[in-house]
Formats: C-alpha cells, sequence, structure tokens
C-alpha cells in the first residue's frame, strides 16, 4: 500500500510521515519512506546522521533500469518522468526498490536529494521528485508492503501527476485556519482524480481544537495527534521511542493504518492516470523536449498490477 503525507509547510507532516512508518515497521511490515519533500529532513527524525544517495543524481541510472526491453522506448533519453511501463519495461516488486537504505528505525529510506549548485535559479524540483514517480509508474506492490511518502509542501504536490500514485493521501493539517485552507486547496483539486483524503489533526491541546477540526473538515477528519512532549523531545534529538508516546497518540497511528489497509487496491486507476499525465506532459512540454511523439510510449496491452508480473 503507498501513503502519501501532505500539508501546510510547518504542519508537522515529516514528522508524522516518520512516526506512521516507525509504527507500522514496529508492527512487522515491510517499509520504504521516501523524502520527496524539498526540505530533506525525514533521514534525520528517521535516526540517519547522513543522507542516503539522492534518486535526483541517479536519474538516468534508474530509466535505464526500468526502461528493460521495452520496444517503445528505445532509451534513456526518451523516457521522462511520466513515462509508463509497458510490456518489456523492467517491473519492481517491494524488495526491488533501488536506491533504499536501512534506517536505526526500521524503515528503509530513498531520498530525492536537495537542490544541487548546479539547479540554482535554472531548475524546479520537479525534476528530482520525477525519480518517485518513475519508480511507484513501475512498481507492483503487494499487501502487507508500504510505502510511506513525504510529499511537498501546500499545493505544490499538484505540480506533477505523482499526487495521483498513492492508495491513501494524509493531509497533516494543525487546527488553524491556514490549516484547513490547505486541506479546501488540496480536497479542491484532487475532487476530479478518485484521490481518497484523510486529515490527521495535528498538534492538537484541547476538545474545541477538534471541534475546529470537525467544523472546517467534516468526515474527512479521521483522527489526531495530540500536543505531545514525547514528539517534541524527538523533533529535538533527544532520546525517543515509540514507546514514548501518549496513548492518544499511539492510537491515532492505529486507526491511520486500519484506513489505509482497508483502501482498495484500484489498479486500473493507477493505469488511466499513469496514462493521462503522461499524454499531458508530453503535450505540454515533453514532446518538444525529447523530439518524439511520447504517445507511442502508451502500450494498449499492457495490465497494471500483479498481472504484469506474469506477462
Amino acid at each position: 500500500m503507498r501513503v502519501a503525507f501532505v500539508g501546510k509547510g510547518g504542519s508537522g507532516k515529516t514528522t508524522m510521515s516518520a512516526l506512521f512508518a516507525r509504527y507500522v515497521a514496529g508492527q512487522g511490515s515491510p517499509v520504504v519512506a521516501v523524502d520527496a519533500d524539498i526540505n530533506q529532513h525525514l533521514a534525520l527524525v528517521l535516526g540517519l546522521d547522513t543522507q542516503p544517495e539522492p534518486l535526483g543524481a541517479r536519474l538516468t541510472e534508474i530509466k535505464e533500469l526500468l526502461r528493460g526491453d521495452n520496444p517503445r522506448i528505445p532509451s534513456a533519453a526518451a523516457m521522462v518522468k511520466t513515462t509508463p511501463p509497458g510490456r518489456g519495461s523492467r517491473l519492481l516488486t517491494f524488495e526491488d526498490l533501488p536506491y533504499s537504505v536501512p534506517t536505526p528505525e526500521g524503515p528503509r529510506l530513498m531520498v530525492t536529494g536537495p537542490f544541487g549548485e548546479e539547479d540554482l535559479g535554472v531548475a524546479c524540483y520537479h525534476s528530482k521528485v520525477g525519480a518517485v514517480e518513475l519508480l511507484l509508474n513501475h512498481l507492483v506492490d503487494e499487501a502487507g508492503e508500504y510505502v510511506v511518502v513525504d510529499m511537498t509542501a501546500g499545493a505544490d504536490s499538484f505540480a506533477s501527476g505523482l499526487f495521483t500514485r498513492f492508495d491513501l493521501t494524509v493531509l497533516v493539517a494543525e487546527p488553524t485556519r491556514q490549516g484547513v485552507s490547505v486541506y479546501r486547496q488540496y480536497r479542491d483539486h484532487a475532487a476530479d482524480f478518485e484521490v481518497p483524503i484523510a486529515v490527521v489533526g495535528n498538534k492538537v491541546q484541547d476538545p474545541g481544537d477538534v471541534a475546529f477540526l470537525r467544523e472546517h473538515v467534516g468526515d474527512d477528519l479521521l483522527t489526531w495527534m495530540e500536543h505531545s512532549p514525547a514528539v517534541r523531545a524527538l523533533e529535538q534529538g533527544r532520546p525517543f521511542a515509540l514507546a514514548d508516546l501518549e496513548t492518544g497518540n499511539l492510537d491515532a497511528l492505529a486507526v491511520l493504518l486500519k484506513q489505509l489497509d482497508a483502501q482498495p487496491k484500484d489498479w486500473a486507476r493507477f493505469g488511466r492516470q499513469t496514462a493521462e499525465f503522461h499524454l499531458r506532459n508530453a503535450r505540454a512540454w515533453a514532446n518538444e523536449r525529447t523530439g518524439l511523439d511520447l504517445a507511442t510510449q502508451i502500450d494498449p496491452g499492457f495490465v497494471y498490477g500483479p498481472a504484469a508480473l506474469a506477462q
């Protein structure tokens, strides 16, 4: 199952991503956490002192790996971030995800990487996030396997089709007008794309905060995390274990996992939306960039999901 954490900058989505990844790993399930935020902090929260090798630096290698023997893709240069898999492509199982490293807290970690000197003033961050989109396009994950992605802040997540690649999107919202305004933005943008959304309140201090979230979010409010001295210790780099979390906050993580596990795995939707966003990008910029008609990369005979492994 794939889950994305989104929200306003400063809402706590990176901390929530890390806590949830740690919680799921603590239940004995395999987890890959992905830092796809421009501010790369997930490694730190998962207990690593150094950043793993960034996916952005390996983009050509990733493309070479994924194109496999697909006759519709003659070279890595012909691939863009939205290129879909087809017959002959290298499909990934959960254990095949490349460039991930173990963390002291259980999950494996992949990172898109920060801006480099060569990027400043000339590149947007979506070129690095494109590596995650390609990997998820080619991933065939099974029940009981979890990909947890810390996304870019705010509505910037909608700058690519990556937002449609998840079984559930969790919007982390503080009980403030700014926090719920990002929820409305996300809800409205996602409405036409069958993107399941759940809201997790964060930094909740009293019943009034819960009432505020219910008033502005309604039934999308799944659960909430109370203000937590244990989480503050984590964020300040002091010793922290999941057992230090307050009972209510551990219960919130359990509710979130139950909701994720209850989501249907809709491979047909993934396939439709992968093709849709590939065509959008092809028309907008990618055909001109590559000098090719990238619509021909879509393989109408390709079937998404476990059946594709048999193909």
